[in-house]
């Protein structure tokens, strides 16, 4: 990789919100667990080292071609997917199948746009990958939308979940430029102007509506938090959470993490868009309880 000071930038702020979308993930997890549920309640920790998922897998591919390609490459990322695929990490059984037959020989473009009967999927699985991307195009988030785009055709073609990928780049870069993002109502704002019209861009002006709502459990009834698994009953409400929370790693967390829902997801998003900024990361004990990245992913020997 090239030692360009610019490309170096990228690398450190996509860096930091992988690391972040990690922790989140990761914590976010264990509270699926039900002797874990008076732990989240009381915002205590739950014990041991802490497991990501397939959020992180997935993300740390993103990051690899990115470092690779300085774009988004789709070929090369469907193959990272394929190849680093951990069934045991939680993917959904059609992404499963899909990574499979990839591996086996199969066309990615002829796959996701086989998907739910040719409408592909509507899923979170590309939003909750994504921030990184964001974090790699700080203060361009027209290139971030466009690059995230492309990245969410490989797993999920749905109008739907390829706005949802859009908007959380777009508030990943947003939050990860140098002079801020001006604001939770200001970010919102912006995200809402660069994702096409959609039931994820209508769900993005609600949470701007209810930025100064202060119960997260009101808000997540009418957004939703994820608990349908598609991108717009998740992503509006994680980026309301992340608007509302801007430099408050851990504050945001449990904020999202208490609704219940896809909390992995969720808290992944979160993480990641909060961790672009600079001062975003989540706290030193909470990485260091967080399971080690792959040693394949370009994290692993920063």
């Amino acid at each position: 990789m090239s030692a360009d000071p610019p490309l170096m930038r990228r690398r450190e702020r996509a860096l930091a919100s992988l690391r972040g979308l990690a922790v989140g993930d990761a914590l976010g997890s264990q509270f699926f667990v039900p002797s874990n549920y008076p732990a989240l309640k009381r915002r205590a920790l739950p014990p041991g080292v802490w497991q990501w998922t397939d959020d992180t897998e997935m993300a740390c591919s993103v990051l690899a071609v990115l470092v690779d390609h300085g774009r988004i490459d789709q070929d090369a990322l469907a193959r990272s997917f394929a190849e680093h695929h951990d069934v045991d990490r939680g993917y959904g059984p059609a992404v499963n199948r899909m990574l499979r037959l990839i591996r086996e020989g199969g066309d990615w473009r002829e796959l996701a746009s086989a998907l739910f009967n040719g409408q592909g999927s509507w899923g979170n699985g590309a939003a909750m990958r994504i921030a990184p991307l964001g974090a790699w195009y700080a203060g361009e988030p027209e290139q971030a939308t466009h690059q995230a785009e492309i990245s969410s055709y490989i797993t999920h073609q749905h109008r739907e979940a390829v706005a949802g990928t859009m908007a959380v780049a777009a508030a990943a870069a947003l939050v990860a430029r140098p002079d801020g993002c001006g604001g939770g109502e200001a970010l919102l704002g912006r995200v809402i102007e660069l994702v096409p019209r959609s039931a994820v861009q209508a769900g993005l002006r609600r949470a701007l509506d209810m930025l100064d709502y202060g119960d997260a459990g009101t808000v997540a009834a009418v957004l939703g938090s994820g608990r349908r698994t598609s991108a717009h009953d998740t992503v509006p409400f994680s980026l309301w959470a992340a608007a509302r929370h801007l430099g408050n790693y851990e504050e945001a967390f449990w904020t999202t993490a208490q609704v219940g829902g896809d909390m992995d997801t969720t808290c992944a998003i979160v993480g990641g868009v909060l961790a672009a900024a600079e001062g975003g990361a989540p706290p030193g004990d909470w990485q260091e309880r967080t399971e080690p990245l792959p040693g394949w992913a370009p994290a692993a020997s920063a």
